[in-house]
């Protein structure tokens, strides 16, 4: 996936993913087609073959034909359509597959600008209406080979009812798809109306305790009602635009099967053709509007696909909040972080060196600088200025998941996921690690202990069954569980009781024992634990030295920890 993806490179790429099922599908449909086909010429002969002059034996061997016909169009119908599914749900499983793996790719920028919900939508929706133009082109192509042996037929029954088809079906195809036009565009508009909504219901649902407790329900009712009211009309414009392209789709092809009746007609009161031909060409007629209506619909599906996957494009054509680096780190890593120089935002000018194992406290007076900190750290962006090291290799030249092997920044608002205790703790975990450490370090112990089950109970989406300070315990046991040779950690302590933060700070400190840590906090218990502090103020570093000096000689700092 690159910066050149478009929509008509999803679509490609559905198609071509799928094409021994399409094929299948298609050859499976097409002999549907032909068996209906079929159909009104075999009665028409059996007709003029053992009707009109009597004959038993020769009705019998044509109703044994007339079954086969119908037992192979049959199974044509039910294998054909399986294999068309089944190409539509697999194309649909694989872009799904591939929204997901940009959205969580290393270097980030897919969820730049669009809210969870909307993300939610491209990845279901829109991934499976862009499979299911895979179901549409196998029985398009089958409604294709419907309408062709139709005409051949028709043709051996009257010429000019043949060439009337021949000349007909095309222009009512290409009618078809100028008449989707429309269609593309408010289905374009109405798939962007509803990701919306989408996202707005996803915020709302996350933030429904905040709600609560800001008594701002009304304002959250009015505003989603407001937002599901637009896609509502987008959604309604998109239908009246569906409903237009198949009303006039219908006229058009009633028409066209009414010429063909009257044509039809004059051949018989003519003479030109006779008994059994006039019941094959008017079984014909009446055979024909099946296959020109698949090819309408699919001219509706193949518009909506294109919105579809012209939404799809521009998720996977994000571009990197970084980019480059392909260097793996040492192994074993060492640990030892150097910022040499660094510059972004707020920060000015930072030189700093976290040797090897070190445990070392960093207080950020500004929130805005300490977020920069962190984002830099964790290199969801480059510096403006300077440069991070690891180990000696500045981080812009390491692969940003090897870099993430490596080196952990757990931030402050870390999410939760719905399942047990345990999974969340164990989720970046190495498999053969004990968890226990990691959570007797982090005071989880307690939250397990409020829980039915334990640790194998759940707690609900985004931890939604656990308390703030909870919560914060079990994503510093998953931080410290991933056993990574750098961690830094962000604030872990700030909704958790005194006494239990003591108990954190030693317990990260064994935990962390001959590893590299960062603790970006103003906490004096989790300070108190560290080798030594730096203190940056003003986005440049002020001061460095114990937690204990620094609160007795520093009034910055003592303000910063203290009140």
């Amino acid at each position: 996936m690159g910066a050149d993806m478009s929509g008509r490179s999803v679509i490609r790429r559905a198609v071509a993913g799928q094409r021994r099922d399409v094929v299948v599908g298609s050859l499976l449909g097409a002999a549907h087609q032909t068996g209906e086909a079929l159909v009104p010429v075999l009665i028409g002969l059996i007709v003029d073959r053992a009707v009109v002059r009597p004959d038993g034996g020769a009705l019998a061997a044509w109703l044994v034909v007339l079954a086969v016909v119908y037992a192979m169009l049959s199974y044509g119908f039910r294998f054909g359509a399986r294999a068309g599914e089944r190409a539509a749900e697999q194309a649909a499983h694989q872009l799904r597959l591939d929204v997901v793996r940009r959205v969580l790719a290393p270097h980030g920028g897919a969820e730049a600008g669009r809210p969870p919900g909307a993300l939610v939508n491209v990845a279901t929706e829109d991934a499976r209406r862009v499979g299911a133009l895979n179901m549409a082109l196998t029985l398009g192509i089958a409604a294709v080979v419907g309408v062709v042996a139709g005409a051949v037929l028709l043709l051996r029954a009257s010429v000019p009812l043949g060439l009337l088809v021949l000349i007909g079906a095309p222009v009512l195809m290409a009618l078809g798809h100028y008449l989707a036009r429309p269609l593309e565009h408010r289905s374009q508009a109405e798939r962007e109306r509803a990701a919306h909504a989408s996202g707005v219901a996803a915020d709302l649902v996350a933030g429904v305790r905040v709600l609560k407790g800001l008594r701002a329900e009304p304002a959250a009712v009015a505003r989603y009602r407001s937002t599901s009211q637009a896609s509502r009309e987008a959604n309604v414009r998109a239908a009246r635009a569906a409903a237009l392209q198949t009303g006039l789709m219908l006229t058009l092809t009633g028409a066209f099967i009414a010429l063909v009746a009257l044509v039809g007609g004059r051949l018989v009161l003519s003479g030109s053709i006779g008994l059994g031909a006039l019941v094959s060409a008017v079984g014909l007629a009446l055979f024909l509007p099946g296959p020109i209506a698949v090819l309408a619909w699919v001219g509706a599906e193949l518009a909506k696909a294109r919105a579809s996957a012209a939404r799809i494009a521009d998720v996977l054509a994000a571009p990197g909040e970084t980019t480059g680096g392909t260097t793996e780190p040492a192994t074993p890593a060492s640990g030892e972080l150097r910022l040499h120089g660094l510059g972004h935002a707020g920060l000015h000018g930072i030189d700093l060196t976290v040797r090897p194992g070190e445990h070392l406290g960093i207080v950020v007076t500004d929130t805005a600088d300490a977020a920069t900190l962190l984002r830099c750290l964790a290199r969801r962006c480059d510096p403006d200025r300077g440069h991070v090291e690891l180990d000696g290799t500045p981080v812009t030249e390491l692969a940003p998941a090897a870099l993430r092997s490596v080196l952990l920044v757990a931030e402050h608002d870390a999410q939760l996921f719905d399942g047990t205790l345990l999974d969340n703790v164990t989720a970046a975990a190495p498999a053969e690690a004990d968890p226990q450490p990691a959570m007797d370090a982090a005071a989880v112990d307690e939250v397990a202990a409020t829980l039915p089950g334990g640790t194998a109970g759940r707690i609900g989406e985004r931890g939604s069954s656990l308390s703030g300070g909870q919560r914060q315990r079990v994503a510093l046991a998953r931080a410290l569980a991933a056993d990574r040779s750098v961690l830094v950690v962000h604030d872990p302590t700030t909704a958790v009781d005194a006494a239990t933060e003591a108990r954190i700070a030693t317990g990260i400190r064994r935990a962390r024992t001959g590893r590299t840590t960062v603790l970006v906090t103003s906490s004096p218990a989790l300070l108190a634990a560290t080798d030594r502090v730096v203190l940056i103020d003003g986005g440049t570093i002020t001061a460095e030295a114990p937690h204990e000096d620094l609160v007795r000689d520093h009034p910055v700092y003592r303000s910063a920890v203290l009140t």
